[in-house]
């Protein structure tokens, strides 16, 4: 966590409250929250720039600033991106490690109790704007598409687990632990599937619950769990979680068939599954 769908609500609303203000001064206190460059050159790169759009690419968001240099924001496992509006005086929550405070009075704040989450400007840009440093990563499954033929190419010739396939970001970019349960449960797949074993008809299923589960996923602002660690931009949980299938929810019914849901180990993560409507 986060996953695509909490990413792309992120993006969503700071393309609501963000793009076109220009940030006027920004804090550091995290190095290891802005590792890739020193503290005081990520500063001097923000200060007076204008937030010119807000992209997203996998678990990946950034924001292209007015000198074609770009902001790069990656969550991991703890992150949050919250703004603040004008005038909100809210107390720095713990593990706030940078602070971006805009043109307008509001502030955006990066907090991360983990501290794996990271913030970079880069100027590093393909033609199309996107960072570099994200060259290696995998179709995005709703900003690129994942139709069936696609799908069962990319399959083809590849011998590993269903599960371990769609967390590789190196393929499909954005899918997570929850969402591949949720995904392999749509498609009505075995998480610990061989994917050189699944036919035409099986990757067309794959295809469609991919892009089904995420959308769905994204309408409902994304899935906020006990732990509360993903909310959205205005500190807001999301809703999904209301509606998973399956993961987290290892002895309740199949919402499918009424068999139990089971956990176990796949490709080194907690995988949850129906044991009769998936094979």
């Amino acid at each position: 966590m986060p996953e695509l769908p909490e990413v792309e609500t992120l993006r969503r609303d700071l393309e609501r409250v963000a793009v076109g203000r220009r940030v006027v001064e920004v804090s550091v206190t995290g190095r290891r929250t802005v590792r890739r460059q020193p503290p005081s050159e990520f500063s001097e790169a923000l200060t007076g720039r204008r937030i010119e759009g807000a992209r997203r690419h996998g678990k990946y968001l950034w924001a292209p600033l007015d000198d074609r240099r770009a902001l790069v924001v990656h969550l991991r496992m703890s992150g949050q991106l919250l703004h603040f509006a004008p005038g909100a005086a809210a107390p720095l929550a713990e593990h706030t490690h940078a602070v971006l405070r805009l043109d307008d009075g509001a502030e955006l704040r990066f907090v991360d109790p983990r501290t794996f989450g990271e913030l970079f400007v880069t100027g590093d840009l393909d033609p199309t704007g996107r960072p570099r440093p994200l060259a290696s990563l995998g179709r995005d499954p709703l900003v690129d598409g994942i139709d069936p033929s696609r799908m069962r190419r990319m399959l083809a010739g590849r011998r590993t687990s269903l599960k371990a396939f769609l967390l590789d970001q190196h393929q499909l970019a954005g899918i997570g632990n929850l969402y591949a349960d949720e995904v392999c449960f749509r498609a009505r797949l075995r998480p610990d599937r061989r994917t050189d074993g699944l036919d035409a008809r099986q990757a067309a299923r794959l295809s469609r619950a991919v892009t089904e589960v995420l959308s769905e996923a994204v309408a409902a602002r994304g899935s906020t769990l006990s732990d509360g660690r993903y909310l959205d931009l205005c500190g807001g949980p999301g809703g999904f979680q209301h509606r998973h299938a399956v993961y987290g929810r290892a002895g309740e019914p199949c919402p499918r068939c009424g068999m139990p849901v089971e956990r176990s180990r796949v490709a080194g993560r907690s995988a949850h599954y129906c044991p009769s409507c998936q094979g």
